[in-house]
């Protein structure tokens, strides 16, 4: 899939019951992430992180999903431990996990890591990242290998900056937080800037003598 490409829909089965992801989606944003195995520890540690940070998705309005290689009461078994870990002894995971263990889903999606596999000999899912938009379309994709454990931190500023630029006609320039300045689009005309971003705007002076390096307050 390419950016801007509406995202497969599929029905499932997961620990929520059976789902179709676009009418999970709604009018929502959404992130679907997959992990290797159920009782792993890199593994364990994300959803751990996951179930910490899921009020910032919420408020986002953001829903998660994940998924892996294992059935539905894998999951369910294993989610008692990653609610362990994440310090919350009572309750349920507050997102679902999809079942893939036939990996039909995992190919299609091209989420295989072909050098990490099971004790069949399976290759096991990558640490897949996709954001999908309320108008279902991909807005970002990371391939993590399932040697490295994703910074969901980051994934909330990036859910930040698309959800900010989708709207503004801004950028986030590198390491962008919300509330930081941002950068002026090239395609806005310098002539009559101070409509557009009533806020001002200071261009940073470079060698070139180039003026493309815009800054200008977070648009409201």
């Amino acid at each position: 899939m390419n950016l801007g490409d509406t995202f497969p829909d599929f029905e499932v089965d997961t620990t929520a019951g059976k789902l179709k992801l676009h009418q999970f989606i709604g009018d929502s944003w959404c992130i679907l992430f997959s992990h290797p195995a159920d009782y792993t520890p890199v593994c364990t540690t994300e959803l751990g992180k996951c179930v910490q940070l899921e009020p910032e998705f919420q408020k986002r309005g953001v829903k998660m999903i994940a998924l892996s290689c294992d059935d539905v009461p894998s999951h369910e078994g294993w989610s008692k431990d990653v609610m362990n870990f994440a310090k919350c002894s009572t309750g349920k995971l507050p997102f679902p996990i999809i079942s893939d263990k036939s990996r039909d889903l995992a190919v299609k999606l091209k989420m295989v890591d072909p050098s990490e596999k099971d004790n069949a000999g399976l290759p096991l899912t990558c640490r897949a990242v996709f954001i999908i938009g309320p108008d279902k379309k991909l807005k970002l994709s990371m391939l993590y290998p399932a040697t490295t454990g994703r910074n969901f931190v980051e994934i909330l500023r990036v859910i930040d900056s698309l959800q900010l630029t989708m709207n503004k006609k801004v950028a986030t320039p590198e390491g962008w937080k919300q509330g930081e300045k941002c950068m002026v689009l090239p395609s806005i005309p310098q002539e009559g800037i101070d409509k557009v971003f009533p806020k001002g705007v200071t261009i940073q002076d470079v060698p070139s003598g180039k003026p493309y390096l815009r800054f200008t307050p977070q648009p409201e």
